[in-house]
């Protein structure tokens, strides 16, 4: 799926943080979590800080086994991961309409792969918004190659499309009613207030047009008293940067709460044919997604030990590695159990007021 080799992993590794800072990056993003005695309040005080370290140290990892789209996709039989993660991809642009020129946001957009992805699929101009910055610039290498191969194929480039903007998205820089649609994969799990987060999209979002997520989120199965469950949300908390994982009923509360009115809503992980966390379950093997399986993460996991030890990779890499590790068998055990899911989808439309529809404003008579 990747291109990435061992040496981009092995550079890439701590991101935009000095190689020698990496080891105390890694101990300041351990201490937040609950493993390490981290509290769920000073999780979402410092959020910025967490999702930032936690994106510095684990992108040249997503990148190397995952490819440019950092996200799990409902899969058919007979489907590639890949076909799949296009697909779901596509279906949030059928979802929200999205026809040519239109002004869309992507609210946490990573390094950009859906983003590109779904510019090509509906001809829309997207902006990505992402608050990490190496994050960022690995984004605008990928587009800049992009646009290199289109040009050489006469195809319009995705530099008229396409850009990228460094900002938080509890508080955008873009002005009210900006936006034609606004899109987030498995993104917006990273703020620590759903409905702070849901009031600024609604607020950058035109009236009329609709947003829609693919959200993070334990389900109705969830016992947060059963021990087993707690250790299992711990360890994907952990293992993916997440101040907590809200549970499905929390996020849909807080849509209707930021004003939205919700089209409608489904885990589409519920009636997926192929399980969402196959790619990442042990006693599954692929040669698609090698690096995903047990054997290609053992290999990964030594390669990684031993970059660490010529000083090809700064000292910490292995614990990174580790904690990732850690996060795929939770989210594994959280898929078996059916107590997470990491596509919640919910379609939902910001409605006219009186103010923006004049038809619907009240006539005064003098």
């Amino acid at each position: 799926m990747s291109k990435t080799g061992t040496l981009d992993l092995a550079s890439g590794l701590g991101g935009k943080i000095d190689k020698k800072e990496v080891i105390s990056a890694v101990d300041q993003y351990e201490k937040y979590h609950v493993h390490y005695g981290g509290e769920q309040e000073a999780r979402k005080a410092n959020y910025t800080d967490m999702v930032n370290k936690y994106y510095d140290l684990a992108t040249s990892f997503y990148e190397y086994g995952w490819g440019e789209s950092f996200h799990f996709a409902n899969r058919w039989k007979g489907e590639s991961l890949r076909e799949s993660i296009k697909r779901h991809e596509h279906f949030l642009a059928l979802q929200l309409s999205l026809k040519p020129g239109m002004k869309v946001l992507d609210v946490g957009c990573g390094i950009g792969g859906p983003l590109r992805e779904i510019a090509r699929f509906s001809s829309t101009f997207i902006t990505g918004l992402n608050n990490n910055e190496y994050q960022i610039s690995r984004g605008t290498e990928f587009l800049l190659t992009n646009i290199a191969a289109q040009e050489l194929n006469r195809l319009s480039g995705l530099d008229k499309s396409c850009k990228f903007v460094k900002a938080d998205f509890m508080k955008t820089p873009f002005t009210d009613n900006t936006f034609d649609a606004i899109y987030a994969i498995e993104a917006t799990c990273h703020a620590p207030d759903a409905l702070g987060c849901y009031k600024e999209i609604y607020r950058v979002l035109k009236p009329g047009q609709c947003f829609a997520a693919y959200e993070w989120c334990m389900t109705d199965s969830f016992d947060p008293k059963n021990k087993d469950h707690q250790r299992i949300k711990a360890e994907v908390e952990i293992g993916d940067g997440l101040p907590d994982i809200r549970s499905t009923r929390q996020c849909l509360e807080a849509l209707k709460l930021a004003g939205f009115e919700v089209i409608w809503e489904k885990d589409l992980a519920a009636d997926s044919p192929v399980p969402w966390y196959l790619p990442l379950d042990t006693s599954h093997f692929s040669l698609s997604s090698f690096r995903l399986t047990s054997v290609g993460r053992f290999i990964t996991k030594n390669m990684v030990k031993a970059l660490e030890f010529l000083g090809l990779a700064p000292e910490g890499s292995q614990r990174v590695s580790s904690f990732l590790e850690k996060a795929a068998e939770g989210l594994v055990e959280g898929g078996k159990k059916e107590i997470f899911t990491p596509m919640y989808f919910f379609l939902a439309r910001k409605p006219h007021t009186d103010a923006d529809n004049p038809s619907l404003a009240t006539v005064e008579v003098n």
